[in-house]
């Protein structure tokens, strides 16, 4: 990334804007979040993600193609089975960020 979007002092560029803007996109769906969930825990399979979730493989699939194809996950192949895990420690703190506001908000809402 830019220095711009590393920095909280200067503004963001366009480019920045729409890179960050997507990634924001993406993680706007609660099928990706609870993806997310199960891997801040730890790596997992589609399969191991589709046991926990109930949510089906192909459905999984697509969604961690998306994340992967967007940096905010990654999948380690080993033989047959991918084990995908977060990107790095910014997805992780982004998510407990996120998480952390989530549990502040008035319990009304």
């Amino acid at each position: 990334m830019t220095d711009s979007v590393e920095s909280a002092s200067a503004p963001l560029s366009a480019g920045d804007a729409e890179r960050l803007a997507e990634i924001m996109r993406a993680l706007a769906s609660p099928v990706r979040l609870r993806i997310l969930s199960v891997l801040r825990i730890r790596p997992s399979t589609v399969t191991d993600l589709g046991m926990q979730l109930g949510t089906g493989q192909t459905t999984l699939s697509n969604h961690l193609r998306l994340l992967r194809n967007l940096s905010v996950v990654r999948g380690d192949r080993d033989g047959r089975h991918v084990h995908y895990a977060l990107f790095d420690d910014h997805v992780a703190d982004l998510f407990d960020e996120a998480m952390g506001h989530l549990r502040h908000l008035p319990s009304n809402r």
